[in-house]
């Protein structure tokens, strides 16, 4: 290999030495790609004040794919200066990221080979070519010639969706399970994260391909089974469309079997007169792909067992958005572990998912209980038990209508500030409460619902078409209404809406499981459309409890503790008991999954006990936040969160003067406090210090250092810089005067753009930025060391 010289940039390393050894083992000749600059993730989002800003996002120098869809091995490049072994622990992150087991370190010299199918690390002389990392991976993987064929199918583009990394090495890893044998095959992928785009194309490799179990030359017979209409009716009219006449839902009235994509759900195999799907032999289908596994039918007891241990004969695939924990259990003892895993925290950390915010609201009665008075009748003229009723009771036990309105009242009064046509699901108790909930809200928003009779609606398994059709247009990204679903279990998973802002959990959810499908509601991204993050607003204490928990893979980007009266308004007095509140049992509701879609019956006595009257309070304004060891929520005022930070980054206050001075280190303290999520506009709004200079209120917080107000900083400048601005003609010197006028009005972050700064009034009266530089100050240059002096003058 060439020598290069030690002064060669990355660039230059990778064009001049490293890109002609890869092409030299082959690579970069059809069908054997070369992807430069590949990049893996989005980056994750960081809200900063209310705004989404998008991390760095991470790129592999090169990825080597054996076929179009089939990357092999990842290589990192460092400059030649560097030793190739800075290298390998990237190199070794992104193949483990990707999914691959071969990955190459270089500085262009040197070159060091990581081969996880043997676990060495060593120094070689030249990349292996194609034909022998494939050799090598099979050798491994032990796949006879005819499954490493189908292995290699490529992928159906059609729609324009290329997988992303994670999808792509989920694809693999589960094809790869199934050619090799295993029976029962599990992937584990947060919800929203298109665990349908997955499936999809691991069934076109396998069916494309012609994989079946028995090995003849056919397409195979493949069923995706859920527990919803809706989770088989999107995959089958939207991903799985490409698989054109080839797909049938199986319903009583036809069990067809000419064809070889199906799809049904477990209440139309297994109805009460009869199972249908006994009417297919039990060696029928070659491949079951069975969504949200962990709802039931993995279960011994569970009455839709029968149907996966009559189809035994297949292979079993199955999807599940629920790592092991205990209430899981059943899904991992029967799939075995997954063959790939993908969290919400990496989705999150990864920018394709949302991040959210958590704003914990409590009445009064949630905090200190609710007990009847003495001979309390309820509607029906029913004495209430005199007993002391908690969150756990309410619209279960006792019903409580100024909670119930309360509540309402407070998420109309958050749309009001933030947007009013924001998507928003409340998860109610029942389908009861969730009717009670949708007329408060629509009592509330009349202005509104006046223009927009469908503002708010309930979807619930007694609405049956109407609820269905009113979801339909929930979901449509371009339709403003409905803006608010009340609901209590139907919508907790299996709803693509995209454009989900606000998750708000009026009751009690116990289940793990069933709460993170609940967060998936918002998890979606379309920013397109704006929609960058969302808010869970947390009525009963189910948030705080999760994310406390050290296990939970997600922690939120900040968790504000809200306490709201019976009128919804927001009381300023702070709780001071921080215990999280104890786990809750789960409780049936109508329209629990294995009866979703069958109409409900009341019976003429009323289930609990309904109070009228009364007066609910709501209580403080708190922070939880995650400790130093990122384990534990902590509950902490955001003042004090932001001052604990910044002396966390800065040990003293002249460090952090140095680096706030000058504006090329000023943007980096800038980025580390704004994935820390401190915005200085909520500072401000929290201190009520809106004419304070950021780096004096920073510093106030941190060190109780005294507070000076930009005026205060601008005048002191004025004084110091007398000196400076006589060295520039008297244009430059107005224009310099006018910059700190700016500063006065806008503080001294608005530098940090000034090409942007110098196109507006008042300065594009002296012509555009450059003709300012070149006219007034001899050049760009002479004019940023202008403006970087006075930024260091300021801070003096």
């Amino acid at each position: 290999m060439r020598e290069s010289s030690p002064l060669l940039t990355e660039a230059d390393t990778c064009r001049e030495l490293v890109t002609p050894a890869i092409r030299l083992a082959g690579w970069g000749q059809a069908p054997y790609a070369i992807g430069e600059q590949h990049q893996i993730t989005d980056g994750r989002i960081l809200l900063i004040g209310g705004k989404a800003r998008r991390a760095k996002q991470r790129r592999a120098d090169y990825l080597l794919y054996y076929r179009r869809d089939f990357p092999i091995a990842v290589v990192e490049a460092k400059e030649a200066g560097l030793p190739a072994e800075n290298g390998v622990q990237q190199a070794r992150e992104y193949a483990q990221l990707l999914g691959l087991r071969f990955a190459y370190a270089t500085n262009g010299r040197r070159i060091i080979e990581i081969d996880y199918t043997t676990g060495t690390e060593r120094e070689v002389d030249r990349y292996a070519t194609p034909e022998e990392l494939w050799a090598r991976l099979n050798g491994a993987n032990g796949l006879p010639a005819a499954a490493q064929a189908q292995w290699l199918e490529p992928y159906n583009l059609t729609s324009g969706k290329i997988p992303r990394y994670y999808q792509d090495a989920a694809i693999r890893s589960v094809v790869e399970a199934i050619l090799s044998g295993q029976k029962r095959v599990l992937a584990t992928l947060a919800t929203g994260t298109g665990k349908t785009s997955v499936a999809f194309q691991v069934c076109w490799k396998l069916w494309n391909s012609r994989w079946n179990r028995s090995g003849e030359y056919r397409r195979p017979k493949i069923l995706f089974l859920a527990d919803r209409n809706i989770l088989v009716d999107d995959p089958k009219d939207k991903d799985f469309i490409h698989f054109g006449d080839a797909r049938h839902k199986i319903t009583g009235a036809d069990p067809s079997q000419a064809r070889d994509m199906y799809f049904g759900i477990y209440q139309a195999l297994t109805t009460s007169s009869e199972d249908v799907f006994r009417q297919y032999a039990p060696d029928f289908f070659d491949l079951i792909v069975i969504d949200e596994c962990h709802r039931g039918s993995a279960r011994d007891s569970s009455s839709w067992r029968k149907v996966l241990d009559y189809f035994s004969a297949a292979t079993h695939f199955g999807m599940t958005a629920t790592p092991l924990r205990e209430e899981s259990r059943d899904s991992y003892e029967y799939f075995g572990n997954p063959v790939y895993t993908y969290s919400l925290r990496q989705g999150i950390e990864d920018g394709f998912l949302a991040p959210y915010r958590v704003h914990r609201v409590i009445t009064t009665v949630d905090a200190a209980g609710w007990r009847p008075n003495r001979d309390e009748l309820d509607r029906y003229g029913r004495e209430i038990p005199d007993e002391e009723y908690q969150t756990k009771d309410f619209e279960r036990v006792v019903a409580l209508r100024a909670r119930t309105q309360a509540m309402a009242k407070h998420l109309s009064d958050f749309m009001r500030g933030t947007d009013r046509f924001a998507k928003t699901i409340v998860f109610c108790v029942d389908q009861e409460h969730a009717a009670e909930m949708r007329q408060a809200l629509v009592n509330l928003n009349a202005d509104l619902v006046r223009d927009y009779p469908d503002y708010v609606c309930r979807v619930t398994a007694d609405e049956g078409a109407i609820g269905l059709a009113h979801l339909h247009k929930f979901k449509d990204v371009d339709e403003p209404t409905p803006v608010i679903l009340t609901t209590s279990q139907l919508l907790t998973t299996g709803v693509d809406a995209e454009m989900v802002k606000n998750v708000v959990l009026a009751r009690v959810v116990g289940s793990r499981p069933e709460f993170k499908q609940i967060i998936g509601r918002g998890t979606r991204l379309r920013v397109d459309y704006g929609k960058e993050f969302f808010n869970i607003i947390d009525f009963t204490g189910t948030a705080t409890q999760h994310f406390a928990d050290p296990d939970f893979d997600g922690e939120p980007a900040r968790i504000e503790q809200v306490t709201i009266d019976d009128e919804g308004e927001v009381v300023e007095k702070e709780l001071s008991e921080t215990d999280p509140p104890p786990e809750y049992p789960e409780v049936e509701s109508e329209d629990d999954p294995e009866t979703a879609g069958v109409t409900s019956t009341e019976s003429d006595e009323p289930r609990k006990f309904y109070v009228d009257g009364g007066k609910v309070e709501v209580i403080g304004h708190l922070v939880y936040d995650l400790d130093a060891d990122g384990k534990k929520l902590q509950v902490v005022r955001y003042t004090e969160y932001s001052a604990r930070t910044v002396r966390s980054l800065f040990p003293n206050r002249d460090e952090l003067k140095s680096k706030w001075a000058s504006p090329d280190t000023r943007i980096e303290v800038l980025r580390e406090l704004a994935e820390r999520h401190i915005s200085f506009d909520e500072l401000v709004a929290s201190t009520g210090h809106q004419d304070a200079d950021a780096f004096d209120l920073l510093c106030h917080l941190a060190w109780n250092a005294p507070l000076l107000t930009r005026r205060q900083r601008a005048e002191q400048a004025r004084k110091q810089a007398e000196d400076q601005f006589l060295k520039y003609g008297d244009i430059a010197r107005d224009i310099l005067r006018l910059l700190l006028d700016r500063y006065v009005e806008r503080g001294v972050i608005q530098f940090n753009r000034l090409s942007d700064l110098l196109k507006v009034d008042p300065f594009d009266r002296y012509g555009t930025p450059s003709e300012i530089a070149d006219r007034h100050f001899g050049g760009v240059p002479a004019l940023r060391e202008a403006v970087t002096r006075l930024q260091a003058t300021l801070y003096q």
